[in-house]
């Protein structure tokens, strides 16, 4: 594979368009899924039912794609919630990596055990899809982190972080999705750089409580903001100028990456553009609530109600055809 980088780019996007090429080009793990079709079938709807569950913007985004990629890109999904959760359960941290290194080792097997769900229809949709196991292999890498890192010093940290537990997912899914060539790989760590931010601004009270702060703190620092009042934010919903200038600017870091990012829809399948564009565009409408609600993180939760999303749905088909 040849990675083409894009003109004007970061020093943290070459090292990003390094990685991306290290796992395309890592060993694959030979899959034999051997089980009979109603298994595997119930695999599916497992899948199915725990995407609608836990995320109903993925679950609209890819209900727009044809039955067997639609089925796959839930598998992903499922794959990635099992290897998410396994880091934010409230068991010891030692217990916790235990489980993800089996969580590992379960989803690399050759043969994925039947009477697991999600490793069975993951691994289906690995072979039928030809997905680089490197990517889901730096999946979980990235996942680990959250163990030992709990503070990132500069954007440039951050950019490798997010590209770890976001944009090795979009990888994965344009695999599913199909695309035209290599230059299609920094739109989709873009895409996924751009979609992990915006769930960081979205979720700084939470992971706060969690003893987690995603946002630069070289960049807390410019804007005059510490740790504490983070804390005091958190604690009371106070927050002054400052946080609003900061929220400004990281949104707009956001926006311009979905920008950037957009420039590789055309570079997909046709049958995969508007379920990607709507994924797209329907986070980045978070965005839009937390500027409506004057960058008030702390006192709930930012979404976009699913009359919104159907509502934007039709121009988003537009812009994602023309």
């Amino acid at each position: 594979m040849t990675v083409h980088a894009p003109s004007h780019n970061h020093n943290w996007e070459y090292q990003l368009l390094s990685l991306a090429r290290e796992a395309f080009h890592a060993q694959r793990t030979v899959i034999d899924v051997k089980t009979d079709a109603l298994t595997l079938e119930a695999a599916y709807r497992h899948c199915d039912a725990l995407t609608r569950f836990h995320s109903k913007t993925f679950y609209l985004a890819s209900g727009l794609l044809p039955e067997k990629k639609r089925r796959a890109t839930r598998a992903l999904y499922s794959f990635c919630r099992i290897t998410d959760n396994l880091v934010d359960t409230p068991d010891e941290h030692a217990g916790a990596q235990a489980a993800l290194e089996n969580w590992r080792r379960v989803v690399t097997l050759p043969q994925p055990p039947t009477d697991d769900p999600i490793a069975l229809a993951w691994a289906d949709a690995q072979l039928r899809f030809n997905i680089p196991t490197g990517y889901a292999q730096q999946l979980i890498d990235g996942v680990r982190q959250d163990f030992s890192r709990t503070r990132y010093n500069t954007f440039s940290e951050l950019a490798e972080y997010s590209y770890g537990v976001a944009s090795t997912v979009g990888l994965m899914a344009m695999h599913i999705i199909g695309f035209s060539g290599d230059d299609a790989i920094p739109f989709a760590i873009k895409l996924g750089i751009a979609l992990q931010l915006t769930n960081i601004l979205r979720d700084v009270a939470e992971d706060w409580r969690n003893g987690r702060l995603y946002l630069p703190l070289e960049e807390l620092a410019a804007h005059g903001l510490s740790e504490t009042d983070i804390a005091n934010s958190v604690a009371f919903g106070c927050y002054d100028n400052r946080w609003r200038e900061l929220m400004s600017a990281q949104i707009d870091r956001a926006r311009q990456l979905y920008r950037e990012s957009a420039h590789g829809i055309r570079l997909l399948n046709s049958d995969g553009r508007f379920a990607i564009a709507a994924a797209a565009r329907l986070y980045e409408a978070i965005l839009d609530r937390i500027e409506a609600a004057d960058y008030d993180v702390f006192s709930g939760r930012a979404s976009v109600s699913l009359l919104g999303k159907v509502r934007r749905l039709p121009g988003i088909w537009w812009q994602a055809v023309k």
